[in-house]
């Protein structure tokens, strides 16, 4: 048996426990949540660095106090360029750029007297690992767009790299500058929440999707853009990496019509050797990128 944390920190933090044989963990008992009110939206962005170390330790904490057996790994999964340890850049949450996170947090929860190595990875790239974890297949390319504040780019098994996918070039219009990295045409500035709601200063990205059922023209071209854009991503990832299965999930992901999507992508992929990809939809569930995260930790331990 083996036991480890699994903590994800986007707009709200979340952990839990996990237990096991290495490859077969499963959560275990309750999951840690702050803020603990689940409509409250965007609750870290403007929180100091220092205060974030605290808040993930006091999430941390509790649960390796209540494990009957000695935790092997931390894991922590936030958004942006992780390498190393070190957040080297996170438009979602700035005020981690640059930070040695995994040394930070691990010097807190030392002085709480709790010394277990501390791993860190792309939000992403922990919902791909907990996909492949859940479904016994940590051998096998999982590769997943998550839909949110922020888009990112999973992929397991993790390679070298940064897979920072969501800020892929679809389109060469100048205008398009409504990613929060600040690049022009990228997936983000387009799908992202922050970029929706800077385009439509009148709409929030609901009402965006809402208005174009009922026939809005505005709010339709929108959506026909949205979709072009993941399917043009998309795309790219396979005339890259090559077809297999894509998950797609996240807290936007009921804005996805996949047969729209599908569409777009038979007219971008022709090659008949990179037709064989498939495509589905996942509701949104931190347990799996806690259990990602978890996963990776350990799997860390003996790369």
């Amino acid at each position: 048996m083996t036991t480890s944390i699994g903590v994800v920190m986007t707009e709200h933090i979340v952990a839990g426990r996990l237990t096991g044989p290495l490859g077969q963990q499963k959560l275990e008992g309750e999951r840690l949540r702050y803020p603990t009110d689940e409509l409250e939206a965007e609750a870290l962005i403007g929180v100091p660095a220092s205060e974030l170390y605290d808040l993930l330790a006091s999430e941390i904490a509790p649960l390796i106090a209540a494990s009957s057996e000695p935790v092997s790994a931390i894991g922590v999964a936030v958004p942006g360029i992780v390498r190393n340890g070190v957040v080297e850049d996170s438009p979602n949450l700035n005020q981690i750029k640059g930070v040695r996170l995994a040394d930070e947090l691990g010097a807190v929860l030392l002085n709480q007297g709790i010394k277990v190595p501390v791993h860190v990875l792309n939000d992403a790239d922990a919902v791909a690992a907990g996909l492949a974890a859940s479904g016994g297949h940590l051998d096998r390319l999982i590769r997943v767009w998550t839909l949110g504040n922020g888009i990112g780019y999973g992929r397991w098994p993790q390679a070298d790299g940064v897979w920072e996918g969501g800020h892929t070039v679809v389109s060469l219009d100048p205008k398009e500058r409504y990613c929060g990295c600040g690049g022009v045409g990228h997936i983000e500035g387009i799908m992202g929440n922050r970029a929706m709601r800077l385009r439509f200063l009148d709409l929030e990205p609901e009402e965006i999707f809402a208005n174009a059922k009922q026939g809005d023209l505005r709010c339709r071209e929108f959506v026909d853009l949205w979709h072009r854009a993941l399917a043009a991503g998309t795309a790219t990832a396979i005339h890259l990496g090559g077809p297999g299965k894509f998950y797609f999930t996240g807290l936007n992901v009921d804005f996805l019509e996949l047969p729209v999507l599908r569409g777009y992508l038979e007219a971008m992929v022709k090659m008949s050797p990179l037709q064989s990809y498939s495509l589905e939809v996942l509701q949104e569930d931190d347990a799996t990128a806690i259990l990602g995260a978890g996963v990776a930790a350990l799997r860390a331990q003996s790369w």
